[in-house]
């Protein structure tokens, strides 16, 4: 580095001397030991004006902090500098010789507490400058205390690094071995007697104080690869469950330090029961605030085990102090906790996740892009929609599509079709946004988007831009969608009477059926059933396609099916009300339910007339005329809270029209208004038989 460089800093360190006053507890601890932790340089990656560390118990933090947050940002400041600067275990940093070599410590790349892998190197191997270090006066420390710097001109960054090896979570980083380059014993700055001088010494700070320095060493240690059975992990274990027996520390003191414990020792560690029961009590204490209650979620997704009846009666009193701030969470902590549950897999607290529900309503425009991801997926798999979630969604939704991530736009149809949401706003929205930026978005996102859209039967003001963007789509990048994602695609467009007439006969090539068997498996009995629907509607709705059709062998003999994909099963409640004045109407029980089509489909209640118009007795069904089909319409048939029927039983009722059935729907909304047996009655005959003067009743 050269002189003008070491000037640029000094308004830096002048600037933050107070900062470096309140390392010194750490530095003098050190510096009677075999090692100097130089904290000086973590002032040097700061902005400027701020500080660290408020205590002194801080400055022991940098013993992890400093190695971990200077680091990264080390190389914008200067090259070879990495903020810590170490000797030898055999001689003393104070004194540094003019000609001595500047070792310079390369600490491990570690994100977050992980769990402790066995598998360790205890030594790292450092990079040495090529030219001799200059040392650099600090203001305000003496010529022990300096600073080593390389000196000479600095180097031209390259524009094409080499790739970083791959680190895992606890292994001490080895640089690759450079010409002069010296090794360092890492765990020289956790020698017993070091930990022992600063268990002493946080021994006079306050509990929380106390606590957050032990887990911050303990970090220290996991980060760089000791053994949980070694002695200065040991040491401080025993000063922590000391410290555990008081029950007078923070909530997140408590997270901090039972999420070292189980990275060291894993969910059965004695430090963990006892970071559970401080926990418990605090939480029986009302003593959780919103955001230590987002953190102890958190840290119960590292060791939760459903057999443990511990932490099952820690979530239940968890869950109801929750309910009681949930009009206080933000909206990052409204993510978090949803995300929490989802991972605790709690699907039976209702109450707590439509409370979150309702309050992610509240703060919904606070949401970034990837937290409106995560509370969608959540209630998704969790199974619970609030309505004022869906009605935030149309009011800010609108306006934030055109710059938002694309993922969020295909998260929120699927959220829309997963709770049968029929949102005009929401839906005309997208559309126009499709229009607009579909080649932004990948074929997984353009899927999801017209999948929802078709299976909740909403045909947009602009289907037909919206079509001819979804044709373009096809035609140039139809090699680059799944074969089961281009059958939903297709599928759907058939729900909106747009046939897909250019890509049959792709799809029915015997190419294309070969690639969706993948891997030699049998074909999925849902893209089979798709197909089917497919053929049918070349079949009888036009008439005019030629193409390639589906392989009879390939068809589906049911539509009818577990998961109700293509039909929704008869809701047998409605048909216990529709029966008795049915049967009174015909004069008799002269029809049949449940009834398997030619062609797969399942009729509710089918009659059968003559060609006079007169019902058939079921022996007489061989002198059919004419057929009605009863579609008893009930609320699983249905969008969401509205009067539009889905995807599926639209197709349903075309193909049966066009297979001669009169169909007669029966729509649960119109005939539970009724309550006399005569207005039932009355009600069916003007359904069944509108034009026939015979069956006036």
């Amino acid at each position: 580095m050269q002189p003008d460089c070491s000037t640029r800093f000094d308004h830096r360190v002048a600037a933050h001397r107070s900062t470096c006053h309140l390392t010194q507890l750490c530095y003098q601890t050190l510096e009677g030991s075999s090692v100097i932790c130089c904290s000086l340089t973590t002032s040097y990656c700061l902005s400027e004006g701020r500080t660290i560390f408020d205590t002194a118990m801080k400055s022991i933090v940098c013993i992890s902090s400093s190695v971990r947050a200077v680091c990264q940002h080390a190389s914008a400041c200067f090259l070879l500098h990495r903020s810590l600067n170490l000797c030898s275990s055999v001689g003393r940093c104070p004194h540094v010789a003019s000609t001595s070599t500047a070792i310079v410590a390369q600490p491990p790349c570690v994100t977050g507490v992980r769990r402790f892998q066995t598998t360790r190197n205890t030594a790292v191997q450092m990079v040495t400058a090529t030219s001799l270090p200059t040392p650099v006066p600090i203001p305000g420390r003496t010529e022990d205390e300096v600073t080593v710097h390389q000196s000479g001109r600095r180097a031209t960054p390259k524009t094409a690094a080499r790739a970083a090896p791959h680190l895992s979570p606890y292994t001490p980083y080895a640089k690759p071995r450079s010409s002069g380059a010296a090794l360092v014993n890492i765990q020289s700055l956790f020698e017993e007697d070091v930990i022992r001088e600063l268990c002493s010494r946080l021994a006079d700070f306050p509990s929380n104080d106390r606590a957050e320095g032990l887990a911050t060493l303990l970090g220290a240690c996991v980060e760089f690869g000791l053994e949980a059975h070694s002695p200065p992990v040991l040491r401080l274990m025993n000063e922590c469950l000391e410290l555990l027996s008081n029950r007078d520390i923070g909530v997140p003191q408590l997270c901090h330090l039972g999420k070292v414990a189980c990275a060291l020792e894993g969910r059965q560690s004695p430090m963990v029961a006892a970071v559970l029961d401080s926990i418990g009590a605090a939480v029986e204490k009302d003593a959780v605030s919103p955001s230590e209650a987002a953190t102890v979620y958190s840290l119960l997704t590292l060791f939760y085990e459903p057999a443990s009846q511990q932490q099952a009666l820690i979530l239940s009193a968890l869950h109801t102090h929750t309910q009681r701030l949930v009009h206080r969470l933000r909206a990052s902590q409204v993510s978090d906790i949803l995300q929490s549950l989802l991972k605790l897999q709690q699907r039976q607290a209702i109450t707590l996740v439509l409370r979150l529900s309702h309050r992610a309503s509240r703060v919904f425009k606070d949401f970034s892009d990837d937290e409106i991801i995560k509370v969608l997926s959540a209630l998704m798999i969790l199974g619970q929609h609030d309505e004022e979630l869906l009605a935030a969604m149309e009011k800010h939704l609108p306006e934030r599509l055109g710059k938002c991530d694309p993922e969020v736009i295909s998260t929120v149809m699927e959220y829309c079709l997963q709770m049968g949401c029929r949102s005009e706003t929401v839906f005309e929205a997208v559309a126009e946004n499709f229009v607009c930026d579909a080649e932004k978005h990948t074929t997984p996102q353009i899927a999801k988007q017209i999948v929802a859209m078709g299976r909740l039967n909403y045909l947009p003001q602009c289907s037909s831009q919206m079509f001819k963007k979804l044709e373009s789509i096809l035609s140039t990048r139809f090699s680059q969608f799944q074969p089961r994602s281009l059958i939903d695609v297709l599928h759907a467009c058939i729900h909106l009477e747009r046939f897909p007439l250019n890509y049959m006969s792709k799809v029915f090539s015997p190419y294309f059926l070969q690639r969706l068997q993948a891997h030699g498996e049998p074909f999925n009995k849902n893209a089979l059933g798709q197909l089917t629907q497919l053929h049918l509607s070349t079949v009888l709705e036009c008439t005019r396609y030629w193409g390639p059709r589906l392989p009879f062998y390939l068809h589906v003999k049911k539509f009818s099916s577990a998961d109700q994909a293509f039909e929704t099963p008869m809701e047998y409640l409605l048909y216990k009300q529709v029966k008795g004045p049915l049967a009174q109407l015909l004069g008799g029980r002269f029809y049949s339910t449940r009834i398997f089509t030619q062609n797969g489909y399942t009729i509710d209640v089918e009659i059968c007339l003559d060609e006079n118009g007169f019902v058939l007795p079921l022996s007489q069904w061989d002198h059919t005329y004419k057929r009605i089909a009863l579609c008893l319409d009930g609320q699983n048939r249905f969008c969401s809270n509205t009067k539009y029927l889905l995807g599926k039983e639209v197709t349903k009722r075309r193909h049966l029209d066009r297979m001669g059935y009169e169909v007669v729907q029966i729509p649960y909304f119109e005939f539970e208004k009724l309550r006399t047996q005569g207005e039932k009655i009355q009600y069916l005959h003007n359904k069944i038989f509108p034009t026939i003067s015979k069956f006036s009743y």
